[in-house]
């Protein structure tokens, strides 16, 4: 399995996939027209030819047989061409010493806090893939791309996980808020999002502080928990030093998690080391690995031999990175030492 940059010709697979996805994964519209659009933009970012604000980097995973089984992207930075929305989970304090009443309320303040940073997105991996590395690679190969080029993109992570929304698009927290102010379901209002419309946001949601209390019990249940779905994806990134800090969708309430860059194990523990051919011990731990380019990108797991500045892979794992011996490589363990620790 590789993770590489989307091409043209991925477009029959890739539009397979998000019809798979829908409607989980609201940034990948089951639109072949939106799609072609998306590629193609994919691909002038991944030359350089755009702006961060506007950098939209798609990937892929590709098994040897070159068929496309996932798809994951990051954005180079979120709210700098229109705003982007959250909410942020505060508190109210309330008292009264005569009656001796003191209510602590929680509180949902409307903000753009995360104007600026970069977002990991689009996360999506066909079912019948769903084991050994094939999730780890595709979520945290995007990291190893962003420690590799971390000019490309803001001092922090962002993901949006998906909140609480049963099989027919209906999410307690929307039907308790967002409906009396939209006027339109849950399903409809998270698509526009999806498409990039968000200025009825601005336009329609009201700007003052709104008290948890005044909603119904299903809805003040879910605020910051994660659709079961995304609960591997909320794991792996935890490990890698995401957290959730309060910051939540505006629309299921599922929480926004966040890390600093230069504090995100993939990134902090990578290194650059020198390719070499060889045959790596059966108990070697499996590694990422980067071949250190942008539009050319190649990312993959293995296991492979740390011997001094060199790392020790077969044959195979450097031909799909495209690189020969001698060759420099971004790497880091897939996994960290409690990590392996459980695995075996």
């Amino acid at each position: 399995m590789i993770v590489r940059p989307v091409q043209v010709t991925d477009l029959p697979a890739l539009l397979d996939l998000v019809q798979r996805a829908a409607p989980r994964v609201t940034t990948l519209p089951a639109s072949e027209e939106r799609l072609t659009h998306r590629v193609r933009w994919s691909q002038r970012t991944f030359a350089e030819q755009v702006e961060r604000a506007d950098a939209d980097y798609l990937f892929v995973l590709e098994d040897d047989d070159q068929q496309v089984v996932g798809v994951s992207a990051l954005a180079g930075a979120v709210g700098l061409r229109e705003p982007w929305y959250n909410y942020r989970v505060g508190l109210t304090v309330s008292s009264s010493p005569d009656l001796g009443i003191q209510r602590q309320i929680p509180t949902l303040f409307l903000n753009n806090e995360m104007t600026g940073q970069s977002e990991i997105c689009s996360l999506f991996l066909r079912h019948d893939q769903r084991h050994g590395n094939n999730g780890r690679l595709l979520s945290l190969g995007r990291l190893l791309f962003v420690a590799e080029f971390p000019h490309l993109f803001g001092d922090k992570l962002i993901a949006e996980l998906r909140g609480s929304a049963d099989e027919q698009g209906c999410s307690p927290f929307w039907d308790s808020l967002g409906r009396h102010f939209f006027k339109m379901d849950f399903s409809h209002a998270d698509h526009l999002s999806g498409l990039g419309n968000k200025a009825f946001i601005a336009e329609l949601m009201p700007r003052q502080p709104l008290y948890t209390c005044l909603l119904t019990e299903q809805a003040q249940a879910v605020i910051g928990k994660p659709h079961p779905h995304t609960e591997p994806a909320l794991k792996i990134l935890t490990a890698e030093g995401f957290a959730h800090k309060g910051y939540i969708d505006i629309f299921d309430a599922g929480p926004v998690i966040e890390a600093p860059v230069s504090k995100i194990r993939t990134v902090r523990d990578s290194q650059c080391l020198e390719l070499a051919i060889g045959t790596p011990d059966d108990q070697a731990p499996v590694w990422l690995l980067h071949n250190r380019r942008l539009e050319n990108c190649r990312i993959t797991t293995a296991q492979a031999r740390l011997v001094g500045n060199s790392l020790i892979v077969d044959r195979l794992t450097a031909k799909r990175l495209q690189l020969q011996p001698g060759n420099s490589v971004r790497a880091v363990p897939l996994r960290n030492r409690q990590q392996q620790a459980v695995a075996a």
